[in-house]
């Protein structure tokens, strides 16, 4: 019963800040976990809920921030769940901020280039935040913009780093991706009995954190003489073409030992494929993250292993940073340029409990 009234009160609470605080459009929320607390320690890096703001008195009562992320998808829907949770949080203590969430149906660098300029031409925003498409063609707009005077911070899943020569302030999210692709590629090897044909199924090309786990991937791959990578195919989160990719190599290449797929949607497309093609017992599957149908796969088998981002604690710490950043702090006096946001591999084991605790305990 507690849980069930938590949950309600997180959705109600939601529900009133968006029509009465605020009258920015909002996304569809497609992934909406309750908050629980969570008994199995095991998982506690994967799952945070429950989430409390730092000391920090902010400046203003008001702030206006943008954040142009890269797709419309379900990984993204629970990064927001974590700035609302902490939008929420700043409003009890008198604080209004409000929040444009914006992004084209599939990855595309040109149009989060267009629409940041177009955001802070406006004027409008204290700060924008960029849940970098492609490193190249955004670092060049960031560093204008920045030059312009706007403050710029990265986000979510990949980031435009200093040390290639992007102005951004700071950046929340994952900074282990290629650390993930390789914990990833390693479960796999192992599984396969470090030999036999496989394919990469890499994501958006050009998109740091995809690249990054992909390069993980094929380093660990380089280290056993007898694995073979027969192919890398790019999907840009569509299903349709995880799926058409697995299932033509599946055809294809008849002792086809896996799939590494680095994002959220093409594990759930190579699962469609193997268990189409009959092929459970043979083919050996690991990607990323928290997809409901992805977790059912690894549940009952089809899939061997998933890395999962702690989504929710991303968003939360976004906005923390993004308000210091609109004071006018900077790391590393006031806060870290970097965090540390931590990625857990799950089994089969582990799905079930996932599954609850994600989706279906309210």
């Amino acid at each position: 019963m507690k849980k069930l009234t938590r949950f309600f009160v997180l959705v109600l609470s939601s529900f009133l800040f968006i029509f009465f605080s605020c009258s920015k459009e909002k996304p569809e929320k497609t992934f909406i976990p309750p908050q629980i607390d969570n008994p199995d320690p095991n998982l506690d890096n994967s799952l945070h809920f429950v989430h409390t703001l730092d000391s920090y008195q902010p400046a203003k009562k008001e702030y206006n921030f943008y954040f142009a992320y890269k797709n419309k998808h379900p990984w993204f829907d629970a990064v927001y769940l974590g700035l609302d949770d902490a939008v929420l949080q700043y409003r009890k203590k008198g604080i209004n901020i409000c929040i444009d969430y914006i992004a084209p149906d599939i990855v595309s660098a040109e149009d989060q280039k267009t629409k940041v300029c177009q955001a802070a031409a406006s004027g409008e925003y204290d700060v924008i935040g960029i849940d970098v498409a492609e490193s190249n063609v955004m670092t060049p707009v960031i560093n204008q913009l920045m030059d312009k005077g706007q403050k710029i911070m990265t986000f979510a899943s990949s980031d435009a780093k200093k040390e290639d020569g992007c102005k951004r302030i700071a950046y929340v999210g994952n900074t282990h991706n290629y650390e993930d692709g390789v914990a990833l590629a390693e479960a796999f090897c192992q599984k396969i009995d470090y030999k036999g044909k496989v394919v990469i199924l890499g994501g958006a090309e050009g998109a740091p954190c995809h690249e990054e786990r992909v390069w993980g991937a094929k380093d660990v791959f380089a280290r056993y003489p007898e694995i073979e990578v027969v192919g890398l195919e790019y999907d840009y989160d569509s299903l349709k073409l995880s799926y058409d990719f697995a299932k033509k190599y599946i055809d294809e290449v008849p002792d086809l030992k896996g799939f590494f797929c680095s994002n959220m949607t093409n594990p759930v497309g190579a699962a469609r494929a193997v268990i189409d093609s009959k092929k459970t017992d043979s083919i050996v599957i690991v990607g990323m993250d928290h997809d409901e149908e992805a977790l059912c796969y690894l549940r009952d088998g089809v899939i061997y292993a998933l890395a999962i981002q702690d989504c929710l604690s991303i968003g939360f710490d976004t906005i923390g940073i993004a308000v210091k950043i609109a004071d006018g702090l900077l790391p590393p006096d006031s806060f870290d340029e970097l965090t540390n946001e931590v990625t857990t591999v799950i089994y089969q084991k582990d799905a079930e409990s996932v599954l609850h605790k994600l989706f279906l305990d309210f």
